[in-house]
């Protein structure tokens, strides 16, 4: 079999409906959409969760519980890949992320992860470090300090 050769089982693919093309078609003039009113005109419609005016269902139900988004803390990620760039032997914090382009923005602070391989020895200071980061980072002879 050819991809050339591949066909939809009979009755997969219709034609697409034609609207507002001649009252032949059963579909023409108000094209579905009935005589005035406010679903007839363009734009017309009303918002997703618009209940008529009754007070829609998701601000009638009420917001229990607690969630941590507003709390958590958010770290720039850098992985332990990147960490090539510096010179052989160099302490790295959060300035030289930041000169070297590796971090637009701090946050919280820096997080480093262990995604690649690390061939320089490099002290490390960042606020996180993943398991794998730590054991790749020292199998290289560096050290990796949490500040």
């Amino acid at each position: 079999m050819k991809l050339n050769e591949l066909k939809s089982a009979p009755g997969a693919v219709s034609q697409p409906y034609r609207k507002g093309r001649g009252h032949g078609s059963g579909n023409g003039k108000t094209a579905g959409r009935g005589h005035k009113g406010q679903n007839a005109r363009a734009g017309g419609g009303v918002r997703i969760g618009f209940e008529g005016g009754q007070m829609p269902l998701y601000r009638r139900i009420p917001k229990r519980g607690f969630n941590n988004k507003r709390f958590a803390k958010v770290y720039a990620e850098v992985n332990v890949c990147d960490l090539n760039v510096f010179e052989d032997g160099s302490v790295i914090d959060i300035e030289q992320f930041a000169q070297a382009g590796l971090v637009k923005k701090v946050f919280d602070g820096v997080a480093v992860l262990g995604n690649g391989e690390i061939t320089k020895k490099l002290t490390i200071k960042a606020v996180r470090f993943s398991e794998s980061a730590i054991q790749k980072i020292e199998a290289a002879g560096g050290k990796a300090e949490v500040i």
